[in-house]
This record gives structure tokens, sequence and C-alpha cells, in this order.
């Protein structure tokens, strides 16, 4: 019956929520005439070995799920994977994987579209990066038979309270998980607490700590440094939401005042606003180059807009001090995540806002590894670390530290991955 009245409301909802998911935005790449795959229409696979199915909703889930596809993968290169997103933005993602992987499109949370997808790729388990739980899917590949683990799995307060309200929906949920995989102990507990058992539930750590900084990585970061200019102080403000780019602006022109030839690499969260953001900055006064526009770069340059997907770990370390963004607009976005940076060794600093990822920061500052700041505050902060040069090394190097100690998130996942094999 509960299934029944979530359906029924579904239904009523979905024409918004595929509006919102269809609708056109300056950056966002197009479904085109995949869309029918939202609906269960799902190509088959090229191949007769059953794949493992992961799912990554979106950019965020995309980039956690490929170290754990890579480390799938070298333990048995002949394995197929499938990997399903809800957003167009995924699928980019994802398709940097190459050959790694084949995409499809998750059908919508209907369960004649789910069981059209489960038909067309006969997946042999179900692996859900974070915590995209949905009843009919959940009841739909349950009931052909196929074990569905939860990987990196958060859960915060916030989240645990809400479900709490609807304990027994989630009670239709958590039946059908064979593993939950939990970045930190707090999330594991309160899976329990929601009433998970105990011994579906296991604490694997962050896989996003498993962070590989390749050799080719950390050399463009070096050849961008020489083309931007390695005599300048350089800082770049990463993730940056809409209304953040201003107190990001501001400073940087406080900034200037006291080093004059300082260099901002900026880089907005969603590319569908990479044009607006340059548009902001020029509407400033500030002297503004466009990453794809190919530009050398002068001395005058003020602002170095990040317009491109994937070279966030280039621009990064091409920078003296990163700012990570979604951390000055209170709560409504809660930060990302600082830990790019810091297997960069570049010193970070975060706004007060990061509730997404407060046990790292939290963590990070009773190191003395992270520094948090106001918008207010944010280019005293810059300026005190981009003058000293000795406590912006201390501030990196304890961070590097912490990070490897976190490392082995994706070796223990794997063990438990291991536990269901065969189990159909």
């Amino acid at each position: 019956m509960l299934r029944f009245i979530y359906t029924l409301l579904l239904s009523i909802v979905s024409p918004l929520l595929i509006y919102s998911l269809y609708k056109k935005k300056e950056g966002k790449p197009a479904f085109g005439r995949r869309w029918k795959e939202h609906f269960g229409c799902t190509p088959s696979l090229n191949t007769t070995q059953a794949p493992i199915w992961i799912h990554a909703v979106s950019v965020g889930e995309s980039i956690a799920a490929a170290p754990i596809i890579k480390a799938l993968k070298k333990q048995n290169p002949q394995q197929p994977i499938l990997v399903t997103t809800t957003t167009s933005t995924g699928a980019e993602q994802i398709e940097k994987l190459g050959d790694l992987v084949e995409h499809r499109y998750m059908p919508i949370d209907f369960c004649f579209a789910v069981r059209g997808f489960l038909k067309a790729t006969k997946p042999e388990k179900m692996l859900i990066m974070e915590t995209e739980l949905w009843p009919n899917t959940l009841h739909t590949v349950a009931k052909f038979g196929i074990p569905i683990s939860v990987l990196n799995a958060r859960l915060s307060e916030k989240s645990f309270l809400g479900y709490k309200k609807v304990q027994p929906i989630f009670n239709l949920l958590g039946k059908h998980l064979t593993h939950v995989c939990c970045q930190y102990k707090d999330d594991a507990d309160r899976f329990v607490a929601l009433g998970i058992q105990p011994e579906k539930v296991h604490v694997t750590g962050s896989v996003k700590f498993d962070i590989e900084i390749t050799e080719q990585i950390q050399e463009s970061g070096v050849i961008l440094r020489k083309q931007l200019g390695e005599d300048r102080a350089i800082w770049i403000a990463t993730s940056t939401h809409k209304g953040e780019d201003e107190q990001v602006l501001a400073a940087h022109r406080s900034l200037l005042h006291k080093i004059p030839n300082a260099l901002l690499i900026l880089v907005p969260r969603h590319p569908e606003r990479f044009n607006s953001v340059f548009e902001l900055c020029q509407g400033a006064d500030f002297k503004t180059v466009k990453r794809t526009s190919n530009q050398t770069l002068t001395p005058d340059c003020q602002i170095y807009l990040g317009d491109t997907m994937g070279e966030m770990l280039t621009l990064i370390g091409a920078s003296d001090i990163c700012f990570m963004g979604g951390s000055l607009l209170g709560d409504k976005v809660g930060g990302h995540n600082v830990l790019e940076p810091i297997a960069l060794n570049v010193p970070t600093i975060t706004g007060p806002s990061y509730f997404n990822f407060s046990e790292i920061v939290n963590t990070l500052i009773a190191h003395e590894a992270c520094v948090v700041t106001t918008k207010d505050n944010l280019s005293v902060s810059l300026l005190s670390l981009l003058t000293n040069q000795e406590s912006a090394t201390k501030l990196a190097s304890n961070a590097f530290q912490f990070l490897q100690r976190q490392q082995g998130a994706i070796e223990r996942t794997i063990k438990i991955l291991k536990l269901t094999n065969g189990a159909k």
C-alpha cells in the first residue's frame, strides 16, 4: 500500500521532475534521442557476461565511482561494468572512462521502467554510489534476485531525521540492501538506528581519500603555472556557486591592494554558469581571460576563468592557495570536497558552511591542516598564507599527512563486494 501511494504521488509530480531534468541550460549536454532510456527503453549490452551495474546519479557521484571502477577492472579486466547516471552532465563525466564501462541513463522510479532496464541489461549486482535510494527501483531490482549494495554511503543528521519521519518508507528501502559501506562510523550508526541490520553495515571510509595524482596531472599543473606566471601569487576559487562569486571577487579586489599582480583562477561549479560568471568579472572591471580562449596571459590579467570540464586538478596544481566554494552561502550548499587540493599539497581554505564535509573539515582543523574563514576575512586569510611561506607549507604538509592516513577505502570496499559474488 505504501509503495502504491508513493507511486501515485510520483506520477503526479513526475512532469515537474522530468521538466527540470530536460530543461535546456547553457553548457548542459542534451539528452538527444536517449531520453527514452529514462522510461526503460534501454539498448541491450554487447556482452554475454552479466555486468556489474553502478549507479552514480550525477557528476559528484560519477567522480567518486571512477576509482572503484578502475579497481574492479584491474581485479578482473574481462568484467563488464555498466554505469547509469540520471543527468547528462554525469554522463559526460562517465564518458571520460572510455572503454572501461558502458553508459545508460537511469530509468525513472517506475516499476515498468526499471523492469525494462533490467531485462535489457541483466546485471549481476547493483552498486549505488552514496545514498541514492528509490523505493520502486530497489523493490524491482530485489525481485529480480539482484543483490544491492550502497558504496561510499553518507547519511547526515538532517537526512537521518528526515527518514525517521517516514520510517515505514525507509523500512521498504532498507530490507532490500545487502551491504551498506559507510564513509564514517556516524553514518553507520544512523543507518543502524533506522533499522538496517548491523551485520549489513560496514565502515569502509571515504573513497574520496583515495585520490590518485598521476605524474601527468602534476606535470600539467607545472606547465600551466609557467604559462600563468611563476613569479606572481596565484590562488584558485573552485566550485563556486551563484551568489558566491561576488564575494570571491570582493576578496580578490582587496587582495590586489596588497599584492597588485595576484591572479585569481575562478572555476564555477556548474558549466552552464561559465559565461555569466565571465560577464560578472568583466562587469566588475577585472581583466579576465577564459581558459578556452587560449590567449597568452599578460601581466595585467587579474582573473583566469576555468571554463572547462575535467581539468580541476590541473588548475589547482598551478595555484598557491585553494579556496573551496559552496561554503559562503549559509545553509544552501554545505561546501565541497577539500581533499583534491590537499592531495596536490596546496594549502586549503574553506568558508564556514561546510556541513556536507563536516567530519573531514573538523578533523583537518584539529590537525592544523585547513583554514576556515568568513567572506569578510577571506582576503586576510589569503594574504596571510601568500606572504608566509612557512605557515602555508606547514598547513599543506599537515593536511597531506592526514590524507595519507585515511586512504584504503577502495580496497576495503572491494573486499566487502567479494562477499556478494555468486549471490543472486
